[in-house]
């Protein structure tokens, strides 16, 4: 296998923060960038400068049970290519409440966040593209955290919520699996940010008052963590950001808390 360290792979790769990371990465002159997309052909917006370091990967659908399949025929190569990070920010939100619950909006949201991820790893390991060394980071959320979750900010979201929750779980096992391999796996929050997902449920009337970042920025912060992630950390769960924009941090973990910080399940 080619020891190459700069072959970062972004599943969720053409929207809010998939395409900030993609287009940070694939600036670096050193990394080749492979971005999925769900669609049959690359976004029209890879055409800017740093699409020479951007191999993109079609058809890539986390919600659908091919995804490994389909994923790793499209990275398979002579050379037997040696991913340093993969990062699956694929993502998806239905808004609900308790007077409305939305059974098809929480099957995909437990989908895309819980059940694609597993199959998503597991065929780039047994493919041979992920190995010692190589970092998994799957972006879950602190809505995630059992122990974050506080009376002042209610029920509701559902899916949401427990998706993200199944996502740690799915992190931690995953971390149980690979640590042997020499795979670091991690779970991260990596900001509230101002996106057409969190706008469409209503949440950018929170943006102001919740500190709400963009995608760039929260791009910058997770790549400065990844770059710093480890065995030691692995099957652990952090806001490479700090609490500034958890709600809840302060009622439930106390002031004077540390960036990054290590939430709690």
């Amino acid at each position: 296998m080619t020891n190459n360290t700069n072959n970062v792979l972004i599943v969720g790769a053409t929207r809010g923060l998939g395409a900030s990371l993609t287009k940070l990465y694939a600036s670096k002159p050193s990394t080749t960038v492979y971005a999925t997309t769900r669609g049959s052909s690359p976004p029209s917006s890879s055409s800017d400068s740093s699409s020479r370091n951007t191999k993109w990967l079609v058809n890539i659908d986390v919600s659908q049970p091919d995804v490994g399949e389909k994923l790793t025929s499209q990275l398979s190569s002579p050379n037997k290519l040696s991913i340093s990070a993969a990062i699956i920010s694929a993502g998806y939100f239905g808004f609900e409440t308790f007077d409305n619950p939305d059974w098809d909006k929480q099957v995909k949201m437990y989908t895309t966040s819980a059940i694609g991820p597993v199959f998503v790893v597991h065929h780039l390991v047994k493919a041979g593209l992920l190995g010692a060394g190589s970092k998994v980071i799957l972006v879950s959320s602190e809505s995630g955290s059992i122990t974050l979750r506080h009376e002042t900010e209610g029920g509701g979201n559902y899916g949401h919520h427990a998706s993200k929750a199944a996502l740690n779980m799915v992190g931690k096992l995953l971390s149980l699996d690979l640590k042997d391999r020499g795979i670091a796996v991690g779970l991260v929050h990596p900001g509230f940010m101002r996106t057409d997902m969190t706008r469409g449920v209503g949440y950018d009337k929170y943006w102001d008052v919740g500190g709400a970042i963009s995608p760039d920025e929260a791009a910058e912060s997770l790549a400065s963590f990844i770059e710093g992630f480890d065995l030691s950390k692995t099957g652990q769960y952090w806001a490479p950001r700090g609490p500034r924009d958890i709600g809840t941090a302060e009622a439930v973990l106390g002031k004077d808390l540390p960036t990054p910080l290590q939430l709690p399940w």
